[in-house]
């Protein structure tokens, strides 16, 4: 069950910045189940709409742990917090909850949501999506090869999700 401090928005009302969002505040990408999940922090992602649907995207490299629960999951969720727990993005950004217990080392708290979904009660923003489409990037796709070269010098492109934005919560 939800705690109180969140309640329910339109996604199309947010007046969030996407950019500011992700490249500066970054988020947690969680996917998995209540009982066997991994959230991992991100800093590369888009929120539009795609299909008539507003949607997000995320993109996660072959070796991070959570890239096995968002193969696995039919849903994954995008959480963003107030500067306060920048630490705990950081560890989670730079550690595998394959060697550790993230939640217990970041203190953070987790959710579940009506559809079974893990957020975290310190997030002041949380986008619940449902996958509907994914695939890896490609080296013979990029048009800037550069960028093959600059950052994918070892071949491990990443693997990009794309959610329908089902619920989105606020902290009021």
């Amino acid at each position: 069950m939800l705690p109180e401090e969140f309640y329910q928005v339109d996604v199309k009302k947010l007046s969030e910045n996407p950019f500011y969002l992700m490249d500066d505040e970054w988020m947690l990408i969680t996917a998995g189940s209540p009982d066997h999940f991994n959230m991992m922090t991100a800093s590369w992602g888009t929120l539009g709409i795609l299909w008539n649907k507003p949607v997000a995207l995320c993109f996660i490299r072959p070796q991070r742990y959570t890239r096995k629960f968002a193969d696995e999951s039919s849903w994954f969720t995008l959480c963003f917090f107030p500067e306060t727990f920048r630490d705990a993005l950081n560890l989670c950004g730079s550690k595998s909850g394959r060697h550790i217990d993230k939640v217990k080392e970041t203190g953070l708290t987790p959710v579940v949501t009506d559809n079974g979904n893990i957020i975290f009660r310190e997030a002041r923003l949380a986008l619940e999506c449902r996958k509907i489409y994914h695939d890896d990037f490609k080296a013979s796709q990029f048009d800037v090869p550069s960028f093959v070269k600059r950052i994918y010098p070892t071949g491990d492109f990443h693997r990009f999700y794309i959610g329908e934005i089902v619920t989105c919560f606020q902290k009021k």
